[in-house]
């Protein structure tokens, strides 16, 4: 175990001498280049939340792998600007690179653009790679730059010159997924985006998000891990539908199907050269928060365009009645795996293996696996599995890895937040395990934190309201205890698609302080409260939550969530006199709804510990 300390710390330096190597050479290239502030985003040439490895230049120069993340470079400063899941894994990362990490939303931080505007001279040349920088945040870098006659290189990719052993772009094949799942057909989605285009008196609509392009569609592929997309681009018009993606892609059967349904296949690069021919009176649609810089620049100046939101965005969002009950039985597969994992990681303490340290966060990461593959219809992970054991769980997006790598602890909690994909859908749950004994305290936090849960689940709300007049219901709870944590309560889930997707979420407010999405029928969202100590634990718990409709009355039609997780909590870390007798009562249903979910799929042994996991507790 030494022997791998000491070269995990090797590696560690090595790389931190890599990351200021690196810098360097970036430097000297923006000096040669004439750029005075280059600007690396996290984005691929669709804005995608998670990219493929070739996109990863900001990973590549800074060393911070999280998912969010801006890293400014100028001749004599560097700085990364990330968001409450990653301060502490950033800082970790960043340590003696000579970048200096900002933590968004704390006091005295200022918003990456405003040092922009307060850093950069007049005449200045900022620099970024306009494939990976969308027209909506370009219009906000030109806006706050407005006063200084900024310089703007956009055609620049600085980080690919460097990086010289770049992974190419990936071309992973696609697959269909059949109406039974999807629930929708290709041509009736397509129907209802012309409808839209018809409605908005457009000629032509440009759509670039991977997830409403597979949604559309309905194919699936695998050019970001986790995120079951295809790199690939569409325009549409009245009468016809290109979708722009690798040959090597689509097979020779995908290509008739999709060609018997009126889409046309072209080249993934194509779409720039098309753009520049296309009739200048046109008018067409874009939404400017995924279409990038060097795609709109291709827009004949003669063109109209014409910007507003994806109108596939919402109708991915809400489910239909096919994929909520196909989300339904996801669940109960999901449930069972993780169901198995609990038990089987509570018995390790009674073995050997576990008091000689075998047990470790990469060891419980596999063993999940193992148990969602022996699931039906289970496909792969729905993002890198969160196995974290005492301090790492205060790391929100902690991932172990090799180097990592640490036994799970006694007498600790350990957090486990991961996913499945299914061909009946997404899931996402996180789930904190006592090993061994913890102190009241921890179990006062956990409480206070399986509250929040129960009470967010359980909202009861008139239609018209968003994630941000709830999210109080999940926080109370710690704020009566001087406790709070540092990123959203919920985010949208895909439909065998990703994990994080827009446009509801639950959260304190929206950004531009707008209230936030309507919550409709038929979107699912995650319900995960926590509490992070940093260098000691930390707790998170989270469900999946399906918005459905209620009653309608005079007053108007009122909503409420149905869960759709269905794992039991752990009765070692609660403290029933710590909550309210309607906390219990909530806890005590859910407990016996997983039961009769779950227990049917288990062993003898197995549906035995789950009677006593899921057995009503009371204040007694």
């Amino acid at each position: 175990m030494m022997k791998q300390k000491e070269e995990s710390l090797k590696q560690t330096i090595q790389t931190k001498e890599q990351i200021r190597e690196r810098l360097a050479a970036l430097r000297h290239h923006m000096a040669e280049h004439g750029v005075d502030v280059y600007l690396i985003g996290s984005g691929d040439f669709h804005a995608s939340e998670y990219v493929g490895e070739h996109f990863k230049c900001r990973e590549y120069i800074s060393g911070f792998d999280g998912s969010a993340g801006t890293l400014l470079v100028t001749a004599t400063e560097a700085g990364l600007w990330t968001d409450g899941r990653y301060f502490i894994q950033a800082a970790q990362q960043l340590k003696d690179t000579g970048i200096k990490l900002w933590r968004m939303g704390e006091p005295q931080v200022p918003a990456l653009l405003d040092y922009l505007a307060g850093h950069m001279q007049p005449g200045q040349c900022l620099g970024y790679d306009g494939r990976t920088v969308s027209v909506a945040y370009e219009t906000q870098i030109k806006r706050k730059l407005a006063d200084l006659s900024i310089n703007y290189q956009t055609q620049m990719d600085l980080v690919g010159e460097l990086w010289q052993d770049r992974p190419a772009l990936s071309a992973e094949p696609i697959w269909l997924l059949a109406d039974n799942y999807s629930g929708r057909s290709r041509q009736a989605k397509l129907q209802d985006v012309r409808r839209a285009m018809e409605q908005n008196s457009v000629d032509m609509y440009l759509l670039t998000s991977l997830d409403d392009i597979a949604w559309l569609y309905n194919f699936r592929g695998n050019d970001i891990a986790y995120n079951p997309v295809a790199l690939a681009y569409t325009l549409l018009t009245k009468s016809q539908a290109v979708l722009y993606i690798a040959s090597e892609a689509v097979d020779q059967e995908t290509a008739d199907a999709l060609l018997q349904d009126g889409i046309e296949l072209r080249p993934y690069m194509q779409i720039y050269e098309d753009l520049e021919h296309l009739v200048t009176e046109e008018r067409i649609w874009i939404d400017p928060r995924y279409v990038n810089v060097a795609l709109a620049s291709r827009i004949p100046q003669g063109a109209q365009i014409f910007c507003k939101p994806n109108p596939t965005e919402f109708a991915k969002a809400i489910k239909n009645d096919v994929e909520m009950e196909n989300e339904r039985q996801a669940h109960i597969q999901d449930g069972v795996a993780v169901t198995k994992l609990i038990c089987w990681l509570k018995k390790q303490q009674e073995t050997e293996a576990f008091r000689r340290g075998e047990i470790t966060e990469l060891v419980v990461a596999d063993k999940m696996e193992e148990y969602r593959r022996q699931r039906p219809d289970y496909v792969e992970q729905s993002f890198a599995p969160i196995i974290a054991t005492g301090a790492h769980g205060a790391i929100v997006h902690y991932e172990p890895t090799e180097e990592t790598d640490i036994p799970v602890g006694m007498d600790t909690f350990v957090l486990m937040d991961t996913g499945g994909q299914y061909l009946q859908g997404t899931t996402d749950i996180t789930r904190t395990v006592v090993m061994g004994n913890v102190s009241r305290q921890q179990k006062e936090h956990y409480t206070a934190v399986l509250c929040g849960n129960l009470r967010l689940g359980d909202a009861y709300f008139k239609s018209g309201y968003s994630g941000c007049h709830l999210d109080y219901l999940a926080r109370e709870p710690l704020w009566r205890l001087g406790l709070d944590f540092n990123h959203g309560t919920g985010h949208g889930v895909g439909y065998l698609l990703n994990v994080h997707e827009g446009p509801q979420g639950i959260r304190r407010k929206e950004m531009g302080d707008r209230i936030g999405t309507e919550l409709q029928e038929g979107m699912i969202t995650s319900n995960e409260p926590g509490v992070y100590l940093e260098g000691q634990y930390g707790i998170r718990l989270e469900n999946l939550v399906l918005c459905r409709r209620d009653q309608k009355t005079s007053m108007g039609q009122f909503m409420r969530f149905e869960t759709l997780t269905m794992v039991p909590f752990d009765r070692d870390a609660i403290l029933p006199e710590c909550m309210e007798e309607r906390d219990l009562h909530l806890l005590n249903a859910y407990h016996q709804e997983v039961y009769e979910k779950i227990s049917p799929y288990l062993t003898g042994e197995e549906a035995k510990w789950l009677v006593w996991a899921t057995a009503p507790l009371t204040k007694a």
